[in-house]
């Protein structure tokens, strides 16, 4: 079922419970975001998305992609408070990634300089989240998570050791917006690439990526055909 909301004093339909970005969208609003990626679920951490809504008489600050549209809502994507607090988040990821150039453009986009906060040791991930819930949700491996809590906070294999189930499909270095996800040379082996991430590298792939000639690859499609037959035959 369709609903009815107005963003911007455009009055916009889209489907009861997407999230207030598709309205935003299909109304030719930009709206900044950092975690957000349409292949994946919503994840609401970097709230660069935020926007500011008034529903049942109430106004308040959402999150636009993980916050459902209804009737009736009136969205402003635009507004003083707005722009204040992406600000205030493009400053505070400032403090942890001062040298990152996507935030660097951001900040001055948003009209705002360098970061009123004291700048930590440069950092070049900005915690988003995207390689990491890319290599789960599609590429189905979670070779990589999210470790740790507050400023030690950080994007790492388990136990910060080369990962035996990373396939090496690149995934992560292309979904990551600040390049700090890199695929370098191996040193034992040259003529292989591996991936690198701080300093902790994960085993190189054995094919160079050539992913259409891996003999690694081939057995790891019968294997899926395998489990999904094995799983049709049970269900019948």
């Amino acid at each position: 079922m369709k609903v009815s909301v107005i963003i911007d004093g455009q009055m916009v339909q889209i489907e009861q419970g997407a999230p207030i970005i598709d309205a935003a969208k299909k109304a030719g609003i930009f709206i900044p975001t950092l975690c957000y990626h349409e292949a994946l679920k919503p994840y609401g951490s970097c709230c660069l998305c935020i926007v500011e809504v008034i529903q049942d008489g109430q106004r308040r600050l959402v999150t636009s992609c993980n916050f459902p549209a209804a009737v009736g809502m009136e969205i402003f994507t635009n507004t003083a408070r707005v722009r204040q607090s992406r600000r205030m988040i493009v400053e505070l990821l400032l403090v942890r990634c001062p040298d990152v150039p996507l935030l660097q453009t951001m900040a001055k986009q948003m009209g705002t300089g360098l970061s009123r906060f004291k700048t930590r040791e440069a950092n070049e991930c900005i915690l988003c989240g995207l390689c990491v819930r890319f290599c789960e949700e599609v590429v189905g491996v979670g070779a990589i998570g999210l470790a740790n809590r507050g400023v030690d906070r950080e994007v790492a294999t388990p136990f910060k050791m080369a990962s035996d189930v990373c396939i090496g499909c690149g995934s992560c270095t292309y979904i990551c917006p600040t390049g700090c996800i890199k695929m370098v040379s191996d040193r034992k082996t040259p003529n292989l690439r591996s991936l690198k991430m701080g300093n902790c590298s994960l085993v190189p792939c054995p094919n160079s990526y050539q992913c259409e000639t891996c003999q690694i690859e081939q057995e790891f499609f019968k294997d899926i055909k395998r489990v999904i037959a094995e799983f049709r035959s049970k269900g019948q």
